[in-house]
């Protein structure tokens, strides 16, 4: 089936506006929560189920394997009911959210990217009353393409960056097709992503088979 990335933009919106806003919220928290939330749609792109693995809110993390989720494995602290946006994401925990905030700011004096990442407390109430809605958010250093899609210029050498480092420790290379869903981010299609366009993917797929091919991951894996 194609990738409609509208139609993915869409339903994602509106389960992450749904998860944020509560239909038992007060008229007024409601009214308020619905401004912030377009703002941040603005402001951080698409919702998202998970980030492309080299994006530099969840590269944090050099292990075994990719994360394409925000939590621990790349230093946050205090994360509790989280949804994902292309270039930011909002998450409610109970209390201040003073620990999150400062986790953020200790793994992006760490981060060596193309970008700014840093964390606010939103002046609204999502998910729960109790919580403070914490956005931690994304600031490229290059300009986004239409629909907030990251550039080729950046994406495909983001991508060889964070695999590089993987020529240590492995002893197959992986296909694209089972590298595909970390290096696209999610909801993607075979060929593109609400992270990158078509062009940038099959430009990110030819870089990444010239790593594979080069034998620097060891021999291509059989799955048969």
């Amino acid at each position: 089936m194609a990738f409609r990335a509208d139609e993915a933009a869409a339903e994602r919106l509106a389960r992450t506006k749904s998860f944020l806003i509560p239909r038992a919220f007060p008229a007024a928290l409601r009214a308020r929560a619905e401004e912030v939330f377009d703002e941040v749609v603005e402001q951080c792109g698409p919702a998202v189920d998970g980030y492309p693995s080299w994006h530099p809110l969840v590269s944090g993390h050099h292990g075994r394997h990719p994360h394409t989720t925000p939590g621990r494995h790349q230093g946050y602290v205090g994360l509790d009911h989280t949804r994902y946006f292309a270039h930011g994401f909002v998450t409610c925990p109970y209390g201040d959210g003073q620990t999150v905030i400062d986790s953020v700011q200790e793994l992006a004096r760490k981060l060596d990217v193309p970008a700014s990442i840093y964390a606010e407390a939103l002046d609204c109430k999502f998910y729960n009353e109790g919580t403070t809605p914490i956005l931690v958010r994304c600031d490229w250093t290059y300009d986004l393409e239409g629909n907030h899609t990251i550039p080729k210029r950046v994406a495909v050498p983001m991508m060889m960056e964070n695999e590089l480092p993987n020529w240590r420790r492995a002893e197959v290379a992986e296909t694209w097709e089972t590298m595909r869903p970390y290096f696209l981010g999610s909801p993607h299609g075979s060929r593109s992503s609400l992270f990158v366009t078509q062009d940038t993917a099959m430009a990110m797929k030819k870089a990444y088979a010239a790593m594979t091919d080069s034998g620097m991951f060891g021999p291509p894996y059989d799955r048969d």
